[in-house]
């Protein structure tokens, strides 16, 4: 992690350490979400794994089916006795994290959802009086922008196929795939190359040749030019709020994600994103007995509370929600509820539990391949989609043999 939310975590190495004198956690950076998986991969083979890795939702699969290299959070909490009830935290976000029987696999700890977050300044500049809600309102609000002085970016966002598959997808509740989107089995098959991702890419293409739509690449390095001004609208992770405090010189706020409202029952709930702690294989007891008593001080109501407060990830319990909302924090800083009013808007469905594909740290980059191919009008937005499902089901064959 980077920016603020790095100080975040080191600062909660350092409240640990000072808090009792048995164990010591030494926070190492290793870079991105798919450095840090790949690197701890690699160092479990090795022999040289850490105790605890930060791993990003969509490598949840991936890390499950690693038969050995982990240790189920559920079981080393029972090994270690410590306290461990896992209905004390929120559901929408257990749910991706725990086996179909409820046992938790790994330790929910950033969790975040997309929201769109939008500066207010300059809407106001450009003649904007409301925020948009929906696509159509984001493309006309983008193209008073662009008018108004923005002329590299009316709007855009990061993490592109998060963006406008994977949350597009659950926000709509269309299927990505089949078996609730992976959830209920490793066998699963790509079904998101719709008629309305179709329209929606092609949406993005017309406007990319202007930059009234300008792409902003598949990670999250881009999220700086909303930071610096550049781009007035831009969707990212609700994780973002620490950066774009420390950096924005404007007002600004967040909204949700626009939805298309020719959809019947969009916008339907978020799915979250983030990432959540791994306990990795082959320690010893006495080892894994301090990461418990690490776990058990995460959990603890007030840091939950601060925690979220300072970073703008969610409260992981109930009563780290109940509390902040009782402080009356959301009516001073209403940006940190918009990712909990995305994800609780609607009760889930099968499109819009969450994912759990088999290498999708790779199948996210094919993904976002044949998006470039087609905002670089190389492909149609049919082809492009047609061509990043069924490459991406042949990574999923893949998987599925290894994963038996």
């Amino acid at each position: 992690m980077t920016g603020g939310n790095n100080d975040i975590v080191n600062k909660l190495a350092e409240d640990f350490n000072a808090s009792q004198s048995d164990y010591k956690v030494v926070a190492t950076f290793k870079g991105s979400y798919p450095d840090t998986m790949n690197a701890g991969i690699a160092a479990f083979r090795a022999g040289t794994s850490p105790h605890i890795l930060q791993v990003f939702e969509v490598g949840t699969a991936t890390m499950m089916s690693a038969k050995g290299a982990i240790k189920p959070v559920y079981q080393l909490m029972k090994d270690a006795g410590e306290p461990f009830d896992p209905k004390a935290y929120l559901p929408a976000i257990t749910g991706y994290y725990s086996t179909s029987k409820g046992d938790m696999l790994s330790f929910p700890f950033n969790s975040s959802s997309m929201v769109m977050w939008i500066n207010k300044d300059e809407l106001k500049k450009a003649g904007i009086a409301e925020i948009p809600k929906t696509w159509p309102e984001v493309f006309d609000a983008a193209k008073k922008l662009k008018a108004a002085g923005h002329e590299t970016c009316g709007f855009s966002n990061a993490w592109a196929t998060w963006a406008h598959i994977e949350q597009f997808s659950a926000w709509h509740n269309v299927p990505i795939g089949t078996k609730a989107n992976g959830l209920d089995g490793f066998d699963t098959v790509l079904e998101f190359n719709t008629p309305l991702a179709v329209k929606h890419l092609q949406n993005l293409i017309d406007l990319q040749k202007d930059k009234t739509y300008d792409y902003s690449g598949r990670g999250n390095q881009s999220e700086s030019r909303f930071g610096t001004g550049e781009c007035a609208i831009f969707l990212t992770s609700s994780g973002y709020y620490a950066s774009a405090k420390s950096t924005a010189k404007f007002d600004f706020t967040s909204a949700p994600m626009p939805y298309y409202p020719d959809v019947q029952g969009a916008p339907q709930n978020s799915i979250i994103g983030g990432a959540s702690l791994w306990v990795m294989g082959g320690k010893t007891a006495d080892e894994y007995k301090g990461v418990a008593k690490f776990f058990t001080f995460l959990s603890d109501t007030n840091r939950q509370a601060k925690l979220h407060q300072e970073s703008g990830y969610l409260p992981i319990t109930k009563a780290a929600y109940e509390k902040t909302k009782a402080d009356g924090f959301y009516e001073k800083n209403p940006t940190l509820q918009t990712p909990l009013k995305e994800l609780t808007n609607k009760e889930p469905t099968e499109n819009s539990r969450g994912l759990r594909f088999g290498n999708m740290v790779q199948m996210r980059d094919v993904w976002a391949e044949e998006i470039e191919a087609a905002l670089a009008g190389k492909k149609s937005a049919k082809e492009a989609l047609d061509a990043a499902v069924a490459r991406g089901n042949a990574m999923l064959r893949t998987f599925e043999k290894t994963a038996k």
